[in-house]
């Protein structure tokens, strides 16, 4: 073998390598660079594991059925958690701290807001409203002093600091329970569903009326119907159940104008 050929040989080689170097780097980036939806809220979005804990089920667990795979989908919603303990609990950090611009974060809360703002069981309450009231209380789960804000101040957080990584902020109100008046499924359009729209509006992110799509689909199911969809409590519906909220969520989010999360969308049945 003439050193010439021996060159060639090696510089062939070399290329090859090269190329291939170059082609799993562009794949890695590719890989890297697929957008993220971030899901977080309480346990009507993830109950438990998210695998259908004691017969209860959260959205967040069925909605990536409905996703196309360019995108990738992580649930990190805590059943117990309002919009103020998601982020006093550290929760939203470890997603914050993740998030890249081009992401997308759906949050719904509400379902434990309602509750006391320092009681010994969970302190978990957030002062009604989306003004900018606040109050100093002792946390007793905290064991320290702790100023507490409205509801609407606490989905206002999430939204800026969500767009300030580049992130793309979508609000949604909270799903209804299985409680009944008149015929009607009860729904929460005077408090939480209603201060969710606010905060959405007042700190430019979009919104899903949740509830109301949702408490539609159960009027016209009827109640003896939607009692199947809840085998355990008022609150948490099994898998059937969130099947439903799932398909409200992604019928909500097809009615959103210019939303660039609507281009992963790839109905499947499930």
């Amino acid at each position: 073998m003439t050193k010439t050929t021996a060159l060639r040989k090696a510089l062939g080689r070399s290329l090859l390598f090269l190329t291939f170097i170059l082609f799993t780097a562009f794949t890695f980036i590719q890989k890297r660079e697929k957008p993220t939806l971030y899901i977080i809220g309480d346990s009507t979005v993830k109950n438990g594991s998210g695998k259908g804990d004691g017969g209860m089920w959260g959205w967040g667990g069925i909605i990536d059925a409905y996703f196309n795979t360019e995108i990738n989908i992580e649930n990190h919603a805590l059943g117990g958690t309002s919009s103020r303990t998601f982020q006093t609990r550290g929760l939203w950090k470890q997603v914050l701290d993740s998030l890249k611009p081009g992401d997308f974060v759906i949050m719904q809360f509400g379902h434990n807001d309602g509750g006391p703002l320092d009681d010994t069981a969970r302190a978990r309450g957030t002062i009604k409203g989306t003004g900018s009231e606040s109050r100093e209380i002792y946390n007793p789960i905290l064991k320290k002093q702790e100023v507490v804000h409205t509801y609407g101040w606490y989905i206002g957080r999430f939204i800026q600091e969500a767009k300030a990584k580049g992130a793309v902020p979508i609000v949604c109100s909270l799903v209804p329970r299985n409680i009944w008046e008149n015929g009607k499924v009860k729904r929460n359009t005077e408090d939480y569903t209603k201060w969710a729209e606010e905060a959405a509006k007042k700190y430019g992110a979009f919104f899903i009326d949740l509830n109301k799509i949702t408490a539609d689909k159960y009027d016209q199911m009827g109640q003896e119907e939607v009692k199947t969809l809840f085998p355990v409590d008022h609150t948490h519906p099994g898998r059937k159940g969130a099947v439903v909220n799932a398909l409200s969520v992604v019928e909500g989010l097809r009615q959103l104008k210019n939303c660039p999360l609507n281009s992963y969308l790839s109905v499947k049945p499930l």
